[in-house]
C-alpha cells in the first residue's frame, strides 16, 4: 500500500511537495499528521523512516503554482510523486483528502479525510514531506532572510505579511495569485 500526502499547500511562498510512501516492513510509533508533532519529533521519525520506507518525491515550483492553480499543481505533484516512487497502476493507493488527484490509470485509489492522522503509510508521508520542504523553506530562508523563511517557512504569518508589505513579493518564490500576495501586486498596479 502506497500513502500519499503534501506539505505547503497553503503557503505564501515556496513550493509543493507530494510525497508518495511505501513502506517496506514496519513502520516507527508515533507516527501522526506531520501538523501535530514537535519539529523534534519530526525529525527523529524522518530518520527512522529512512530504514523502513521508500519515497517519491513529486515537487512543483511556485511558478508552475501560479500557471496551474492549486488543483493543477496537485495533479502534477502527485503524478511526479507516484511516478518517482514507481507506482504500479493496480496498487492501493491512500491519499490524505477528499479529492483523488491521481491520474486516471491509477485504478485503487482511496481518499480519506484525515488519512494523514488514521493510516499509517499516509502518516510517513507527511512526516518525510514537512521535513523534506521545511528543511528546503530554511535554506531559502538563508538567501531571503527579510522574509522570515527560516520560521514560517513560507506560511501567512505577521513577519511575513509585513515583510510582503515593506520589500514586496519574489517573483520565483512566492505564489503571486494567494490572497496577500495578490492584494499586494493589485495595489502596486494602482
Amino acid at each position: 500500500m502506497v500513502g500519499v500526502d503534501e506539505v505547503g499547500r497553503g503557503c505564501l511562498a515556496g513550493p509543493l511537495l507530494v510525497v508518495a510512501a511505501r513502506p517496506l516492513g514496519k513502520l516507527p510509533e508515533g507516527l501522526d499528521d506531520s501538523k501535530v508533532l514537535s519539529r523534534a519529533r519530526r525529525e527523529k521519525l524522518f530518520e527512522l523512516l529512512s530504514g523502513c520506507c521508500e519515497f517519491g518525491e513529486g515537487w512543483v515550483t511556485p511558478t508552475q503554482i501560479n500557471r496551474l492553480g492549486l488543483a493543477g499543481a496537485m495533479r502534477l505533484g502527485v503524478r511526479r510523486a507516484m511516478r518517482s516512487l514507481e507506482v504500479d497502476k493496480t496498487e492501493l493507493v491512500i491519499m490524505d483528502g477528499r479529492v483523488n488527484y491521481a491520474p486516471k490509470i491509477y485504478t485503487n485509489v482511496q481518499c480519506i479525510i484525515d488519512g494523514d492522522a488514521l493510516v499509517p503509510s499516509v502518516s510517513a508521508a507527511s512526516v518525510y514531506a514537512k521535513v523534506k520542504r521545511d528543511n528546503y523553506m530554511r535554506t531559502l530562508g538563508e538567501r531571503h532572510s527579510r522574509y522570515g523563511f527560516k520560521t514560517n517557512v513560507g506560511y501567512g504569518t505577521i513577519e511575513h505579511l509585513k515583510a510582503l508589505g515593506k520589500y514586496g513579493y519574489l517573483k520565483t518564490v512566492h505564489r503571486r495569485y494567494f490572497g496577500p500576495v495578490r492584494l499586494l501586486e493589485q495595489t502596486k498596479l494602482c
